[in-house]
């Protein structure tokens, strides 16, 4: 048990050119050295870039009454739901032993481990400039191939490796 109070949530304000809450917490964990308004130009170049090269190819479903702004959220959106882990695994210590258990995954903690794995994927990628990165990274997850869905694979491959060990679970 917490020997303290359990931590508050903090209210984030929504980005300025879509006003929304996800795009706006993407760009905090995007940012360096607190420089916002170039993580913002990152991301915003990004889903723009994405929107015109899947526009190109033909691969939009569904955008015929929506707007632009709307159609790259949703694009956003589907990117984060196709990084999002199911289940993942907690290391826990019974009797001398550490068992990695998989346990299911809370829809925040989904967000939140989706962004991380998008983030580490782009930056590990080998392209000139990292919007480029991000653009690349971004359309290979909404393929469902990419370093993020490796991740993601992978993950899902452990807790089921580790499936034995789910009666240990909290």
């Amino acid at each position: 048990m917490a020997r303290r109070r359990r931590a508050v949530k903090r209210q984030i304000i929504p980005d300025s050119i879509y006003g929304n809450q996800k795009v706006a917490r993407f760009i905090n964990m995007l940012m360096l050295d607190g420089k916002k308004s170039i993580a913002e130009t990152i991301l915003y170049t990004s889903i723009d870039d994405m929107y015109a090269k899947l526009k190109s190819a033909n691969k939009l479903e569904n955008t015929e009454e929506k707007t632009e702004k709307e159609v790259k959220v949703d694009l956003f959106y589907k990117v984060l739901d196709n990084v999002a882990p199911e289940v993942e695994v907690k290391s826990k210590r019974i009797g001398g032993a550490t068992y990695q258990i998989p346990t299911s995954v809370t829809p925040a903690r989904k967000e939140q481990i989706a962004m991380k794995w998008l983030i580490k994927a782009a930056r590990n990628r080998k392209e000139k400039g990292f919007s480029l990165r991000l653009t690349n990274e971004m359309i290979d997850a909404y393929d469902m191939k990419g370093s993020s869905i490796k991740m993601r694979e992978d993950m899902h491959k452990m807790a089921e490796a580790n499936q034995a060990f789910a009666h240990y679970g909290w």
